[in-house]
Formats: C-alpha cells, structure tokens, sequence
C-alpha cells in the first residue's frame, strides 16, 4: 500500500519558503485577537486568526479599571494563544496593548499578568505609536493611499495624515465605542455632542476635505459589511471598499436611529460587537459632517500589518503589494511560475505594438492578471474560469480596488471561458467600458498563449506578437515551432484580431 509522503509543515507544498511564521497579539480595548502570519512579507498571509471579544475598555471611562471578568476573559484568551503559536512553530511573536491598558489603573498589574499567560514582553503602545503604526498598516495595502487614517478602537480613536509613504502625527481621541457608550450613558444624542466637541481640534481633519478617509477598526468594518450587504455588492472582500462620504453619513445616521437588530444583513455582525455599533456610527457620521471627505474607504490592515511593515527591509517596504501577492499565488498554483514571468513580457510587447495608449497602473494590472491566469488549472476544464474568479475575487492580496480585483477576475474567466460567454454580469457592472475592453483584449491574448505555450517556460520569447501599424495582427513562430500552426491557433488569433480591429497572420521565419 502506498504510503502518503511525510511532509514538515515548513515544506508543505502549499507554503511559501519564507522562513518561519510571525505571529501578532493585540490586546485592545474590545477584543484580544491572535494572528499568525505565513511569514515577514511584502503581501504577508495570515495561516490563523482568532479573536475573542473581551470588552477590557467597558466602564474604563467612569471606573478608571479594567473589570475583573474581563482581565480573567483575556488572559485565558492569551494561555491559549501561546499554547496555539508552539503548535504554529512560532517563536517570532509580538504583543501590543493599547488604549485600556493604557488608561487604567490596574492596567500595569493586567499587563504583569497577560506577559505572564503568553509568555512575551508586551509593548504598551502610545497614542501617536498607535496611530503610526496604523498609518503604516493602510500604507501597506492600499495603492497609493491619499487622506486621513482613523482607527477605531474600543478605547479611543487614533487620527493621522498619510499621503504615500509621508506621515503626519498622529493624535488620540477618547471616542472609542466602549469609551463613547460609557462616558455618554448609553445615549446617542450625547455621544454626538462628546464626538463634535473632540472633533473640533482635531488637527488631521483639517486637511481631509476633498480626499479619503481610511476607516480601521473591527466596529468599522462591521458597518461597512453592512452597507455591502444592504446593496446586494457582487464581492464580499473588505479591503478596500468605498463608500461615498454622503452615503456613508447617510448609513450612519440610519444606524444610529434604529435598533441593531432592524438592520439588513445584521447576523453578520457578531453580536456582542452589536450594541457598539450605534457609536461607531456616531464618530464616523461627525467626522464627516466635520471635516467633508470624498469617500470612506475601509481598510482591512491596521495596526498588525502596520508592524509587520515596519519591520521590513526598505527595499521590501517600496515592492508593489499586488504583484507580490500575485506573484505568490503564482508560485503556489501554477503549472510553471515561469510562465506567468514569460507572459507579463510577452504582453509588454504586444501592448506596445497597439494604436492605444496603457497606463502605468493598467500595466500594474495587466502584469498580476498574467501571473494569475493559471493558477485555476487543477480544476475540470469546465469550471477552470470560474474557479479563478472564486479565488481572485476573494484573494488576502492587497494593493488593489474593487474594480481592479474584478478586472482581474474577469481577465483570468476570459482566458479560460473565451470571449463569447456572459461572464458574471454583476462584475463586470464594476468595470468601466475601457477596463471590461482591455480584459477582453488581455483575456483573448492569453488564449493564444497558452495554444503555443502550454503554459510552460520559455516558448513565449521565441513566439512575439505585434499589431502592425493597427492593421495587422502577426503571430511569429521559428521554424522549430512552425508545426504549432493549426486551425486551432488561428482561430484563437483571429478572435483577438476582432477585438482590436485587425486582420491576423501567423508568420513563420
């Protein structure tokens, strides 16, 4: 009998060969979360997160303690965690407290205790530190990030300027929602009165008309979760979702008004996070109305992904997160992940030869579609493209909008599915006429590829194709390659030469 190879979770096929896992423990205000990440990457993979909702902040604000039960709750949370990182074989492992530990009195003796259960020095973040590392965290994974970063905790609010990779300085307000319910009394009309008043002097703010505002913060999430759901959205991924900023006060308002249990889609929102959402609803509704953003756009990376970030190597900090990400996906699920590489150039090429013109982010794009277009190939022929929808569409990459993923989803369906089938309509709505025409044309070029490649190594830069002068559309072969011709080939040829106005030959020198 055939005995099943005996493989170390270090050399499981399906891990990357990055060194040894990193994990993060963050003791917050509301919950004390562990994630456990692949390794200390530019696109950094959790293999395990958890989190358990331990409410350290609730009646901090009037007590000026944390609660026993609470304290108790989180260091079983954390014997536990540590137990888990000796299973996940990490011994790179971080602790981070931040704002109720911070504030309280008893907060030096938890944090005694809780570096006691996990066995790790705990580092007691700062206001301004959280806030950086927060900053860092959307810098991390949103492309070219532009605006104001707010991170939401049970505790307090951190505030921060980040325009690419520059900074400003951080400021800390107490509008957490455990913080807001408790200093408000549990009424909505106050807590508005309590968030207008710290939002006032609220330096970051004053330079957010006009720009993004960048929410961070599991309270946040949950209502941005809810606004997708309320609108059917045809992709479920957090990262990166935008709401503009009068429907995002809008949706605010509704929440504040009505009771969390009336609200569409509300099961997906654990339930002790519910009775926080009102206040979340009622910082983000008052920073808007305050400082005018033009959008919301969520953020899931924070503070976690910010440290892993800060610690890489500044080469490692400028690589772009979406082709680090794709090109990972590359390696762990293509047939030859050099022929994802060989493809990005032998697309280079042929948008080159084309009478339009290609952005530089489009580029960007048409580089992570190419190493993604095999990574659907172990499923039946069949549902090849619809398996590379399912996987890209709700990919960990970062890096990359909504319309950018669906661009992607789509431009791998096409390679698989062909031009003539009515690929997720509901996608595609994401797309703009320009974005849904380059992946028809990306789409139908990858076609041909793969006819003459097979998907493997190093037959793509003998086989260049160009538009000539937008009339012609010529498919070189070398002689050694010329029994490739075939009907099949040219079909596949002539089908992309309709979707960029030529005529099409395949040319053998």
């Amino acid at each position: 009998m055939h005995k099943p190879s005996r493989l170390t979770h270090h050399e499981a096929p399906g891990r990357l060969n990055v060194g040894k896992p990193v994990a993060i423990i963050d003791v917050g205000s509301n919950s004390v979360r562990l994630v456990a990440y692949e390794g200390l990457t530019r696109s950094p993979t959790p293999i395990f997160n958890e989190k358990v909702l331990c409410g350290l902040g609730k009646g901090l604000a009037t007590s000026g303690k944390l609660p026993k039960d609470s304290m108790e709750k989180a260091l079983n949370a954390l014997r536990r965690f540590r137990v888990l990182c000796e299973t996940l074989g990490c011994d790179d492992v971080h602790m981070l407290a931040t704002a109720a530990a911070r504030d309280a009195k008893n907060g030096k003796e938890f944090l005694q205790a809780a570096e006691a259960a996990a066995g790790v020095k705990a580092e007691l973040l700062s206001g301004a530190r959280e806030a950086h590392l927060s900053a860092l965290g959307v810098v991390s994974s949103i492309w070219r990030a532009d605006g104001v970063v707010g991170d939401l905790g049970g505790g307090s609010l951190e505030l921060i300027d980040v325009k690419g990779h520059k900074l400003g300085r951080g400021v800390t307000l107490p509008l957490g929602g455990l913080a807001l319910a408790d200093a408000s009394g549990g009424s909505v009309e106050k807590a508005q009165r309590i968030a207008r008043s710290a939002f006032a002097k609220a330096i970051p703010l004053e330079r957010l008309r006009g720009r993004t505002f960048y929410a961070v913060g599991g309270t946040w999430r949950a209502l941005g979760r809810l606004h997708m759901m309320q609108r059917n959205y045809p992709l479920h991924v957090m990262q990166n979702y935008v709401i503009p900023a009068e429907d995002a006060a809008d949706f605010a308002s509704l929440v504040e008004r009505v009771s969390a249990d009336q609200l569409i889609a509300i099961e997906s929102v654990n339930s002790a996070r519910r009775p926080l959402l009102a206040y979340g609803a009622v910082v983000l509704e008052e920073l808007i109305r305050k400082a005018k953003p033009k959008e919301v756009v969520i953020s899931a990376n924070g503070v976690r992904e910010g440290l892993l970030y800060e610690r890489l190597k500044e080469p490692e900090r400028h690589q772009d997160p979406l082709i680090s990400g794709a090109r990972e996906l590359n390696i762990l699920r293509s047939r030859s992940p050099q022929h994802g590489e060989d493809l990005c150039h032998w697309t280079d090429s042929f948008m080159r030869s084309l009478p339009f013109s290609e952005t530089p982010d489009e580029k960007r794009l048409r580089h992570a579609a190419c190493l993604l277009a095999d990574i659907g190939w172990r499923a039946h022929p069949d549902y090849r493209g619809e398996q590379s929808i399912n996987i890209i569409a709700n990919a960990d990459f970062t890096g990359v909008d909504h319309p950018g993923r669906a661009f992607l989803a789509l431009t791998t369906a096409y390679r698989h599915m062909g031009l003539e089938n009515d690929i997720n309509p509901r996608f595609r709505s994401l797309l703009s006429a320009r974005q849904l025409d380059r992946s028809r044309i990306i789409g139908a070029a990858m076609r041909v590829a793969y006819i003459i490649s097979a998907a493997m190594p190093h037959i793509l830069p003998r086989t260049p194709m160009k538009s000539l002068h937008g009339r012609r559309l010529v498919l070189t072969l070398p002689q050694e390659l010329r029994d490739l011709a075939n009907e099949r080939l040219n079909n596949r040829l002539k089908q992309l030469a309709r979707v960029i106005g030529d005529e099409s030959e395949v040319k053998i020198v």
